[in-house]
């Protein structure tokens, strides 16, 4: 670390420094953040962009007392080193250590936990209206991205903020031309515009300066009011991007370099005596400071803590052998073999068109392959207006980030019974991301919806067929979750075959238990089996595949045969496929023993999956000692 990063433990020692010694710490926290990257697994060229205006909003704004919100927190690592987390910083992501997003728990310098995009303006103008209802003048500032902002609730945001003029909200956009992956949109185009219109700033700059100048001075009534309305003719003739945030209501300044801290503290001194909604748009670049970054800031959006930080190149030991594939990228694949075979096949992701692999169909089938931006609302609806017209869409969204687009699921897809496949990827426990981005929820609440079909694949093959099951005429609605990382197999490549919807699998045999599995936990399951036969004891592993509709046949079949009949699901144990087994043996009168393995009634924090999978019960492990304590227990 630098001698001034040492001396700071939190904003007030920050607010010590003379103005002219800023420069120097944000060289030395950059280099503080390039070091922890390279050993640590964590987000990285988010935060080196939003160093200086970190460093000057903290020095500004008297935090905690004013509240700074940041969208997402892909970019709060130097928020929290700044915040007196620095030598924790470390623990980030791992079991029991911080939290991989802010979080009001861990800091009050913390003001909103975060982790979904798009929400900073929305809670930032909540916190200005309560500060304005309860007499405090404290200040409150959404620092969001411009990829944040082309997520529906941004504008909900902007909209209602423009009409409080007493909420004192400053909204800073962090526009560095990126999201994970490149934005996408016509709001993107503008804001571009807007960036590049040297002449447009100037004249604005200089007209709204003026303008300023004159209705503060002493004059007539009618002299400011026709003032006024010449300010906005003006700004407004000389150019036409500025209308967005000045029709919505706001005082639009920028755009300005986001990596000048002493021009940035000199704007917020200004603006934090600007009272109303005002928005600063600032001009950044993802991976500032750090070459490798600057130059591909996507594959540097989070690292795995194993590069040399002076060459960027990888300390990661080669894996030996051939591996099984990421579901992600068997989706990825199986998806452009689909579209090869079917043109009425289409893709859609919002903004994670690397993350969900549907990078490789957007290359090859570019009319065919949408990237519709943050906003899984849109995607899911889009989704449908093409099915009503004959196309069959896989729509592909993390299902942490499904949670947002559930009306459109319900009232624009299942209710019409239209043929969109819902691909949720990231079901589950998804490691060192955390409660944020658990896709704990999604066979509970998909289970329920009329005319939804709801599919979980153990492994690659499943995976395959249940997509091309999905496509085929009749099927309808369709959902198909699997989980974050590696699948078993390494002969992926199986040929796409029908699977009967709602019918499992029998997997192996055995008489002393048998365990129900539904999805990729089906890999622990197995993994307990042969653990168990080593043993002596011969457990049955039976793979219901679907969530709904259940496999009624085998479920009863189950519990005629088996003393013990164990469920074991990578999903919430409220309302999951340990529940409707047990609905179903209800609704019929069976009398069964049934015991639930899955994630239970509460939010699960971050930590490895392994970790997390143990913590929660339903590892190879957990599910051997399960078996074991039913069998003694007899």
């Amino acid at each position: 670390m630098g001698a001034l990063l040492d001396a700071i433990d939190d904003p007030a020692d920050l607010r010590k420094l003379e103005p002219e010694r800023l420069p120097q710490l944000c060289a030395e926290l950059r280099e503080f953040l390039i070091q922890h990257a390279s050993r640590h697994e964590g987000h990285f060229a988010s935060s080196l962009g939003v160093v200086e205006l970190t460093v000057a909003l903290h020095y500004v704004y008297k935090t905690p007392f004013d509240q700074i919100v940041w969208d997402v927190g892909h970019q709060a690592y130097g928020h929290k080193v700044l915040t007196g987390r620095r030598d924790r910083l470390c623990t980030s992501r791992r079991l029991g250590g911080l939290a991989p997003f802010p979080r009001p728990e861990e800091s009050p310098y913390d003001s909103f936990g975060v982790g979904h995009s798009s929400t900073s303006i929305s809670a930032a103008l909540g916190m200005a209206v309560a500060n304005a209802q309860s007499g405090s003048n404290a200040r409150s500032v959404a620092v969001i991205g411009d990829g944040a902002l082309t997520g529906g609730l941004a504008f909900e945001g902007l909209n209602n903020a423009g009409g409080l003029k007493n909420a004192d909200l400053l909204v800073v956009l962090n526009d560095n031309n990126m999201s994970i992956d490149s934005p996408v949109g016509a709001l993107q185009h503008y804001l571009t515009d807007v960036t590049a219109s040297g002449a447009y700033n100037r004249v604005r700059d200089e007209v709204w300066n003026a303008f300023d100048r004159f209705k503060k001075g002493n004059v007539g009534s009618v002299a400011q009011t026709v003032a006024g309305r010449l300010e906005k003719a003006i700004k407004g003739a000389v150019s036409a991007q500025s209308n967005i945030f000045e029709a919505l209501g706001f005082r639009y300044f920028g755009p300005i370099d986001g990596h000048d801290v002493l021009h940035l503290v000199k704007v917020f001194e200004d603006l934090r005596k600007i009272p109303g909604p005002k928005l600063l748009h600032l001009s950044t670049v993802k991976g500032k400071g750090y070459t490798p970054a600057e130059q591909a800031p996507t594959y540097w959006h989070a690292t795995a803590g194993n590069f040399d930080p002076a060459s960027g190149k990888t300390n990661a030991a080669p894996e030996s052998g051939p591996q099984p594939p990421k579901f992600q990228d068997v989706f990825g694949r199986t998806i452009i073999e689909l579209a090869r075979a079917n043109d009425a096949v289409v893709g859609i992701t919002p903004a994670m068109p690397t993350g969900c692999s549907l990078k490789w169909m957007m290359e090859e089938m570019p009319d065919r392959a949408f990237d519709v931006g943050i906003c899984e609302q849109h995607a899911v609806t889009f989704a449908a207006g093409m099915a009503i017209r004959g196309m069959i869409p896989f729509c592909n969204i993390y299902s942490s980030f499904s949670q947002r687009a559930y009306d459109q699921i319900v009232h624009d897809v299942a209710l019409q019974k239209l043929p969109v496949v819902l691909c949720l990827d990231r079901a589950g426990l998804v490691g060192a991301d955390g409660a944020t981005h658990h896709g704990a929820f999604d066979l509970a609440f998909l289970r329920l919806v009329p005319n939804m079909t709801v599919a979980a694949p153990m492994d690659e093959h499943e995976l395959r067929r249940m997509m091309y099951t999905a496509q085929l005429p009749g099927k309808g609605p369709f959902a198909i979750r699997y989980p974050r990382g590696r699948g078993c197999k390494v002969d992926w490549e199986c040929p796409l075959e029908e699977i009967p919807v709602g019918k499992g699998r029998k997997l192996r045999d055995g008489e002393d238990v048998v365990v129900l599995s539904v999805g990729a936990a089906g890999m622990q399951v197995a993994a307990a089996c042969d653990e168990l036969e080593r043993e002596g004891i011969r457990a049955a592993h039976w793979d219901l595949r679907f969530a709904k509709p259940l496999d009624g046949e085998m479920v009863e079949e189950a519990a005629r045969n088996f003393r013990h009949v164990v469920v074991v699901e990578d999903g919430c144990l409220a309302g999951g496929a340990g529940s409707a087994v047990l609905e179903h043996l209800a609704d019929r009168g069976i009398s069964a023993h049934v015991v639930r393995l899955g994630i239970p009634d509460r939010f699960v924090e971050h930590g490895t999956q392994a970790e997390l999978w143990a913590e929660c019960g339903y590892d190879a492990a957990s599910v051997a000692k399960t078996v074991r304590g039913l069998l003694e227990s007899k």
